[in-house]
């Protein structure tokens, strides 16, 4: 079977009463058997539930249509999609490890990496998107322990060659961990290119209708057993509820995918054209400076677009106001389409040479593509534009 036809069809097994609808596991714990049974199962020569902290059949379906989209051996569900990337350094660094990492990250993973990590003793090196493969062979360390990346990245859609990574990690035996947000699993697959680790926040694409919070990672089993330890420890855990929503959304993720990067190639071949526009980014036009890039190691762009307005915070908040259908709120991966300004809100933390370092200027908008009409959301960003420049005009 396709992967699509697997994210519809995998499900919790059938209880005696014959749903059709995969059932909700919303339980803290479940009972044992027998005194004997409940040994065993601590003493994990059984396998079995315990606790939802620890695992949950409504929490394990999810991971395993991920897993199986990801073309990855197993994985972990979390509470949050931060809760996912720093579990992923914390289950697998320590004191004395080395992380060499993209630059162009979420302002959060930036923050983990620049702030709590050094706390433990790890070190990190950072090298741009487009840095060659002589460049990251040089920032290899003897303690490097793991790659880590996004691509496209938030928000500036700056994109790491997988293959050239795949191939430096193998050589070094280096863990490859990549978070495949912005992508999805419907149209990028970096386990494909080498990655052992692949992460997201559920929250976004995975959701696809902005109501519930959620992480995932998956990868080869020898690293998500250390995962699982420490998951297990210290409680990241996602919530019954959630994995039960996020379980019946994959089932339509390609659908959404497919839709999300028409719409996107769409709004940003049209705001491209526009005198108005200072410039637009998208992995899929042509005047992405990775577009090459894009074509061989995604089948679609995705649902993000970056526009850029001259004039600074006042221009962009007039074009904001101006806006009728999209939102604005600091979130992605809706079914609604939505704008935000990262300079002042998901990347305000940043020192201004780091926002310099990542192309965030004080006029970048970034803008994830809904599922609405195209024609409705041209019309809605174009007659924003042109509010925005009257309106700089008459100040």
């Amino acid at each position: 079977m396709k992967k699509q036809t697997k994210a519809i069809r995998t499900q919790t097994s059938k209880t005696k009463y014959r749903e059709h609808s995969t059932p909700l596991f919303l339980t803290s714990s479940f009972t044992f058997d027998s005194a004997e049974q409940g040994k065993a199962l601590f003493e994990e020569t059984e396998e079995g539930n315990i606790y939802s902290r620890f695992s949950n059949p409504s929490v394990q379906e999810f991971v395993d249509k991920v897993c199986m989209l990801e073309g990855l051996e197993d994985g972990v569900a979390t509470a949050t999609g931060m809760a996912a990337v720093f579990a992923s350094m914390g289950a697998l660094l320590k004191s004395g490890d080395h992380i060499l990492a993209c630059r162009a990250l979420f302002g959060s993973a930036h923050q983990i990496i620049t702030q709590i990590l050094p706390k433990w003793g790890i070190s990190h090196t950072y090298l741009d998107a487009d840095a060659s493969e002589a460049e990251w062979e040089a920032a290899v360390q003897p303690n490097t322990r793991m790659i880590y990346l996004e691509t496209p990245s938030n928000p500036g859609l700056d994109l790491v060659d997988l293959a050239m990574i795949g191939r430096i990690t193998k050589k070094h035996n280096i863990i490859f961990n990549v978070d495949n947000c912005f992508a999805s699993p419907a149209l990028q697959t970096p386990a494909d290119f080498g990655a052992d680790l692949v992460l997201h926040s559920a929250t976004k694409f995975m959701d696809g209708q902005g109501r519930v919070l959620g992480g995932v990672v998956v990868g080869k089993k020898e690293y998500i057993k250390e995962l699982r330890f420490f998951c297990r420890q210290t409680g990241p855990s996602m919530s019954p509820f959630n994995a039960w929503v996020l379980s019946k959304s994959l089932e339509t993720l390609h659908l959404r995918m497919e839709k999300h990067a028409s719409n996107a190639l769409a709004l940003a071949t049209a705001l491209e054209k526009h005198p108005d526009v200072k410039s637009v980014k998208y992995p899929f036009l042509e005047s992405h400076p990775q577009h090459a890039l894009a074509k061989q190691q995604m089948s679609a762009g995705g649902s993000i677009v970056t526009i850029e307005l001259e004039g600074g915070f006042e221009r962009v908040a007039a074009f904001m106001d101006a806006l009728e259908i999209a939102s604005l709120s600091s979130n992605l991966g809706d079914t609604r389409t939505i704008v935000t300004n990262p300079n002042t809100t998901t990347h305000a933390k940043l020192k201004p040479e780091e926002k310099a370092a990542l192309g965030i200027t004080e006029g970048l908008i970034r803008v994830s593509v809904g599922l609405e009409d195209i024609e409705d959301l041209i019309e809605d960003f174009t007659h924003a534009v042109e509010v925005s420049v009257k309106s700089d005009i008459l100040e």
